[in-house]
């Protein structure tokens, strides 16, 4: 497949499905979860964004997945599978790859003809406001298509990862930018070659290297269930008073963020990353229901951080998923004083004192 080639949702259906020569076998792959500096909330079907976003690929949040399966004895369209998670049977995990399997068949029929087991693990809590769905519905993805390249050993590594990305958004949106890195985007835009609706691809342009090996610490301020589900936030944009504004300022600040990525400039980035996450913030503030996800901790660590920041020259920034927990953004540079200010003035706001080390990293990798 060449570089240069955008592919179409066609490309992606296998067509020669013959399973007669595979009867078992497993996979395990890991994959990142990845924090998105422009966000994207609000969708079409089937999961199509409305705006452009980009993300840095973390390196030790991941998701472990292996997929055994074995040829089905009697033949059925029905899924029959297993799920544990971290060592217990999960089936309420059930519905949700039930219908990501579903979704997917089209592209890869050959998932009806074996039965399935799925045994996956996290680095991190399950639903902190950390990526789950986007590592775990990516890790799967990945043991999925290591099946189609088994089918068709001609696939090549490019085609490989796009299908990957195309099949995993179809379970989460975000899961499209968690098979490779540093940065990837997702959704089309004018000004970045190559770039899909349909699948993530890596950022097309030299990164300066002010932002080589970045660093997020993630405070988790809150490690419960979020009480309103990303799925149920992304449909409030439809009727959203400010659903148009918003999705043609994400795609504005693409374009000031890929300028900002090629010049190095960390002021203007520390200013665009932090505008956007309390923008998505503020969308869910402004929804019809309304819902805030922040908690009264999520707002001290930013008033921490903007108080460091006025009394120091450091370009330590912070930004947001759906959720409470706030991911601490620095250059490499700077990590032993930020490490030691996080330590000594943002801990006491994490529950439990928790809270996890990471970097910008390189994408999936099959174990």
């Amino acid at each position: 497949m060449s570089k240069t080639l955008i592919l179409t949702e066609q490309d992606f259906i296998f067509k020669d499905a013959d399973t007669s020569q595979i009867e078992k076998g497993s996979y395990t792959w890991k994959s990142p979860s990845n924090i998105a500096l422009v966000k994207y909330w609000g969708k079409s079907e089937p999961q199509i964004p409305k705006n452009t976003s980009i993300s840095f690929t973390l390196n030790n949040c991941h998701t472990t997945t292996t997929l055994e399966y074995n040829k089905k004895e009697i033949p059925s369209k029905d899924f029959n599978v297993q799920v544990i998670f971290e060592g217990k049977t999960k089936e309420d995990f059930k519905p949700k790859i039930i219908t990501f399997l579903d979704r997917i068949e089209k592209y890869v029929p050959f998932i009806t003809d074996y039965n399935f087991i799925i045994k996956t693990d996290n680095s991190f809590p399950h639903s902190s406001g950390i990526a789950s769905s986007a590592s775990g519905m990516s890790a799967l993805a990945l043991c999925l298509m290591s099946i189609e390249k088994e089918l068709d050993p001609g696939i090549d590594e490019e085609y490989f990862n796009q299908k990957a990305s195309f099949l995993a958004r179809l379970g989460s949106g975000s899961a499209a930018r968690s098979i490779e890195g540093e940065i990837v985007v997702w959704g089309e835009h004018k000004e970045l070659p190559n770039s899909s609706n349909f699948y993530g691809i890596k950022f097309p342009f030299k990164v300066h290297k002010n932002f080589n090996n970045y660093q997020d610490t993630i405070l988790l301020v809150d490690k419960g269930e979020k009480q309103v589900s990303s799925t149920i936030g992304h449909n409030l944009m439809y009727n959203h008073p400010f659903s148009q504004q918003r999705f043609d300022q994400a795609n504005d600040n693409i374009s000031k963020l890929s300028n900002i990525l090629q010049n190095g400039d960390l002021d203007a980035f520390v200013n665009l990353v932090e505008s956007e996450a309390l923008t998505l913030h503020a969308m869910m503030l402004a929804s019809n229901p309304y819902f805030i996800l922040m908690k009264p901790n999520t707002l001290k660590i930013i008033e921490k951080i903007w108080e460091y920041r006025k009394n120091t020259d450091s370009n330590i920034c912070f930004t947001l998923d759906a959720g409470a927990n706030v991911h601490v953004l620095f250059p490499e540079k700077e990590k032993e004083k930020a490490n030691t200010f996080i330590t000594n003035h943002l801990l006491a706001f994490c529950q439990n004192n928790q809270y996890i080390c990471d970097s910008v990293g390189t994408g999936a990798r099959l174990l």
